[in-house]
């Protein structure tokens, strides 16, 4: 067993002003999309060359605020565009298949917004297309890829945890009227927006549960409103989580090993501080990191072209494997609770 080191790893990330700029394209003009051009446009050096909404005007409004060249009033138009190298999804949830398999299918590489897909057989579908046309797939799930997260890796790959015996998170915001995730006809709920962190954070720590129990509770608007789970591996290790619209949460994070413990504060998922502590007390060394919140969105895109570029057709801190992994667990909880997405049989809340 490693003893406890004297100073935390460095994170590995690469410069992403140094990544190779790429082409790329939008799909969707929404609130995510907005953040993730301008963080992209701060901090790298790809390109932006097309927008595209099913609404014309909301696509050139976007594309002036952006000084993105073409706008396009059809998703189809974009991916057939010569100029764009790689197609960001950024459309609501119940689109994601369809656009990436758009874009796929005209032979672009695809950075998918999380959650990759609302199923783990519609990640399954996506994931299997860009193998088979040997293109780049991805979610744009950004937790994974910012340099805090490379620290976390490396703590677990070093083994001074000891055994990972119990991983706590949760994400809980309050919601208003109004809000699209809200709406069942979107797929609302908390699962898919906010409970996708704890529960991928889970499964990436323990791997595939061996078993779920779980609970849910509706929320007035026709959506889920909450959701606990219980997780466990082979050996009965346990994952804890918790989401909510109801509420703010403290939304933080615990990694328990039999040798020491990994805190992340809240928001865990975000840039940040962390904390390694070693069983049975002593002071805990500390990373800390400036909270950028969704202006670090652009470390995602930096490896996407960094990957793309090297001929890789995914990329190793978010391979589409573990996005459905963690899908597959949300289909479990989803069906323990009762939680059903548009098209389903009895959908609702």
């Amino acid at each position: 067993m490693p003893a406890f080191p004297a100073t935390l790893p460095t994170a590995r990330t690469p410069d992403p002003m140094a990544a190779p700029a790429l082409r790329w394209g939008v799909l969707g003009t929404g609130w995510i999309a907005e953040r993730f051009v301008d963080s992209v446009r701060r901090h790298t050096r790809q390109r932006f060359t097309a927008v595209a909404s099913r609404d014309p005007a909301r696509a050139q409004t976007f594309a002036d605020r952006h000084t993105i060249t073409a706008s396009h009033g059809s998703y189809e138009d974009l991916v057939a565009a010569d100029d764009v190298d790689v197609v960001y999804v950024a459309t609501e949830h119940t689109a994601h298949l369809a656009c990436a398999r758009l874009a796929l299918e005209a032979g672009k590489h695809v950075l998918v917004e999380k959650p990759l897909a609302l199923d783990a057989a519609q990640a399954t579908e996506i994931a299997e297309l860009a193998a088979r046309r040997g293109l780049f797939c991805a979610e744009a799930l950004w937790t994974f890829y910012l340099p805090k997260f490379d620290v976390v890796r490396q703590i677990l790959d070093s083994g001074v945890l000891g055994e990972v015996r119990t991983v706590l998170a949760d994400h809980g915001e309050h919601f208003t009227a109004g809000h699209r995730i809200l709406r069942a006809d979107l797929a609302g709920g908390p699962l898919l927006d906010l409970g996708t962190y704890p529960l991928s954070l889970a499964t990436w720590v323990l791997g595939a549960p061996a078993g779920i129990t779980a609970q849910g509770q509706p929320h007035p608007a026709g959506v889920n409103g909450q959701v606990s789970a219980v997780l466990r591996d082979s050996d009965g290790n346990q994952a804890v989580i918790h989401t909510t619209l109801f509420s703010d949460t403290p939304t933080s994070a615990t990694i328990a090993g039999t040798h020491a413990t990994l805190t992340l504060p809240g928001p865990f998922y975000q840039p940040g501080d962390l904390l390694l502590t070693p069983s049975g007390g002593g002071a805990p060394l500390t990373f800390t990191e400036p909270r950028t919140a969704h202006g670090a969105l652009y470390f995602e895109a930096a490896e996407t072209a960094w990957r793309i570029s090297s001929g890789d057709r995914e990329t190793p801190l978010r391979p589409p494997a573990d996005s459905v992994t963690t899908l597959r667990a949300m289909d479990e909880i989803r069906a323990l609770c009762g939680i059903t997405f548009p098209g389903e049989d009895g959908a609702g809340a």
